[in-house]
């Protein structure tokens, strides 16, 4: 997928949500997601490198794999504007070498106030605030190694499948990946009784204190046509401030709405992106053009539709 964007101006103001209270990230945890997502192709289940950043209250769980093709493209930005640098239009094209989709929504999860805030980005970010689902947990005397970390088993019934967990009472974090948390210890593997979803453990670090904020440089200063130097401001795409920095908090430039709200966003991109980028522009004040080009499939075929008649996320049985 190639994307074309032409700024000529470049100024846009944000609308602030009030945050939880930030918290020290103390460990970054890695994950390895697989979902069958259509059980007539069990041999093909869509995979996916996640990561979970956690503090002793604060937890953010997202997608390692769009994390790194987000400063990808930021890489790619900054150095096409230096190169173009006194142009009055900057011309950016930018390349994604992602495969398949990726997981856009982020869920922040705070402790002690019971809250689940889910984060998705369409041009701006968007926060959507609930409580935490109370899992009723089992635990199990049984217990497990994952690369020298002891754990021990427990068991649920969440969102329509029977969960097994792994968690460690040695990492004293009460989060884990996607939805599940609440258990005395960091959730290290987990794993639906089918196996038809799975949190694989990839590995573990601890977050060092001088950890430097990954957004330090998201502006871009160029030189305009008359001799004085502009600032790009970075907008539109995420960065890794909530993930890869020494605190975990939610994006300053939220804005917070309801789920019915952000669905109807969803439905207006998906049924024109072109125009909805172009309108989303302009109520942040950039003024330019916005231009999306599909590349040609082979043999002139088109993309086919991912089927998911597994959703991660299943009814209860009644």
């Amino acid at each position: 997928m190639k994307l074309t964007l032409t700024i000529c101006l470049a100024t846009a103001f944000t609308i602030s949500v009030k945050a939880q209270s930030t918290d020290k990230a103390l460990a970054r945890v890695r994950y390895t997601f697989s979902h069958i997502q259509d059980t007539t192709q069990q041999d093909k289940p869509r995979t996916e490198n996640m990561l979970l950043v956690t503090g002793k209250n604060a937890s953010v769980y997202t997608s390692y794999d769009k994390l790194n093709q987000s400063l990808n493209m930021q890489k790619q930005i900054q150095e096409q504007i230096k190169n173009q640098s006194g142009n009055g239009n900057v011309q950016i094209q930018v390349k994604s070498e992602t495969k398949g989709p990726l997981t856009q929504v982020d869920y922040f999860f705070f402790a002690n106030e019971h809250k689940m805030i889910t984060k998705e980005r369409l041009f701006n970010n968007y926060l959507v605030e609930e409580t935490a689902p109370q899992i009723d947990w089992k635990i199990l005397k049984d217990t497990m190694s994952f690369s020298g970390i002891s754990c021990q088993k427990a068991t649920t019934r969440f969102k329509g499948r029977n969960w097994i967990a792994w968690f460690a009472t040695e990492i004293p974090f009460q989060s884990g990946p996607w939805k599940l948390n609440g258990l005395p210890g960091l959730i290290v593997e987990a794993y639906d009784e089918k196996k038809e979803v799975k949190f694989s453990f990839a590995g573990l670090e601890n977050v060092k204190d001088d950890a430097s904020q990954a957004n330090s440089g998201d502006d871009v200063k160029i030189a305009s046509p008359n001799g004085g130097v502009g600032v790009v401001k970075m907008i539109g795409i995420d960065t890794g401030t909530p993930y890869l920095g020494s605190e975990i908090k939610l994006p300053a430039d939220a804005i917070k709405t309801t789920r019915k709200e952000l669905d109807k966003l969803k439905e207006a991109r998906d049924k024109d992106p072109q125009g909805f980028m172009q309108a989303q522009m302009a109520a942040n004040g950039m003024q330019g053009s916005f231009r999306q080009n599909t590349a040609p499939r082979p043999n002139g075929g088109t993309v086919s539709k991912v089927e998911i008649n597994n959703p991660i996320e299943l009814p209860e049985k009644k």
